[in-house]
């Protein structure tokens, strides 16, 4: 179980360690070393129960290089870096004596997210984690990592290599977990934007891919740490107990993740429906310029229809008709006005007319 009241990382002063070791001895001491080098560490679990050493690296374009040489340095030979690093966002390779897993861990800034592997070596009776220094989340881990660690004294070494690597694999989903939280909010917002009238609808468009392509990303992650979690769950790796206590608590690991993509998949749902609405809103300014150029095309015809007639009585009355007199008639004007009036109530009628079949359809 999770102490109460656990500071995190956030709140503690000082700089963060780079590196750390925490030590069971076979004689019940418990001993945290921090930022000491690599061989020191070593040399000090060499009397240990169990050990947990952790390592952060240069995020760098060595930076696989240089977990490679920690993990070969710490005497895991077997396991191939490279190969663990082709899988998508997490891998498991299992060599009996030795067992390599990398992890995703995500995290999500403004619109963007970035996934950063954590590995994870296990071998004899101690575990290695190597990270990118931007991955601190096993810091709050392990600062109540020795008062778990004397919980767990008495049990059998692959139990209690097994609890610390759940609680570790926790840790990491949990802070994975704390990132759907502000991809729910910042969905609301953009929910919210939707009925701005003075928000560019291109831009509310834009924001919802880009939750989509983040969502998709995160549910990429959910995943692959969810294959990972069957891998240990099913898998029978020597390293890894056989305990079905122990096992069903990899398990609610598991149904933890699928929870959270049933929620990722859910709030996916829920932009897909912002995206409907968008086109909606389209659809409907589109509906309303078409009714518009519609409204602005009866009023031409009113007014041409209007005007046709007395035109055409001028045309008439230029064509030399009446030897040319009739414009001097003093009925001639009174016959334009009456006809324009006329012909602009019947235009306008007929136009109400099929408006009204057009509605009633």
């Amino acid at each position: 179980m999770k102490m109460q009241n656990t500071p995190q990382p956030s709140q503690v002063t000082g700089p963060i360690p780079l590196s750390f070791c925490i030590i069971l001895f076979k004689d019940g001491r418990i001993d945290r070393l921090v930022d000491r080098p690599l061989g020191e560490y070593l040399t000090a679990i060499s009397d240990a129960s169990i050990a947990w050493i952790d390592y952060s690296t240069k995020e760098d374009d060595k930076e696989i290089e240089q977990i490679e040489q920690i993990a070969q340095a710490a005497g895991f030979s077997r396991i191939p870096v490279p190969k663990l690093t082709t899988g998508f966002y997490s891998a498991y390779e299992d060599y009996d004596t030795e067992l390599g897993i990398m992890l995703p861990s995500a995290t999500v800034r403004a619109e963007k997210m970035s996934v950063h592997p954590l590995f994870v070596f296990i071998r004899d009776n101690f575990i290695l984690t190597l990270h990118c220094e931007e991955i601190n989340r096993l810091l709050r881990f392990s600062r109540y990592a020795p008062p778990f660690f004397k919980k767990i004294a008495e049990e059998p070494l692959v139990d209690k290599i097994t609890m610390v690597l759940e609680r570790i694999i926790d840790e990491n989903n949990d802070r994975n977990f704390e990132y759907l939280r502000e991809i729910e909010m910042h969905g609301d917002a953009i929910s919210k934007s939707l009925i701005e009238e003075n928000l560019a609808k291109r831009k509310i468009a834009h924001d919802i891919y880009r939750m989509k392509h983040v969502l998709i990303d995160y549910l990429n992650v959910l995943w692959a740490t969810k294959d990972v979690v069957d891998s240990l769950r099913y898998g029978d790796a020597d390293l890894i107990t056989n305990n079905e206590k122990l096992l069903g608590r990899i398990g609610i690991l598991s149904d933890n993740i699928d929870r959270h993509i049933e929620l990722s998949e859910q709030m996916s749902n829920v932009l897909s429906s912002g995206l409907e609405v968008m086109q909606s809103i389209y659809n409907n300014q589109l509906q309303n310029m078409n009714n518009r150029f519609a409204l602005v095309t009866a009023y031409l015809t009113v007014l041409g229809t209007a005007f046709l007639v007395p035109n055409t009585l001028a045309t008439i009355a230029g064509s030399g008709v009446m030897e040319g007199t009739m414009g001097a008639q003093w009925w001639y004007v009174p016959l334009l006005i009456l006809s324009t009036v006329f012909a602009t109530l019947a235009s306008f009628l007929w136009v109400l007319h099929v408006w009204k079949m057009k509605n009633d359809d």
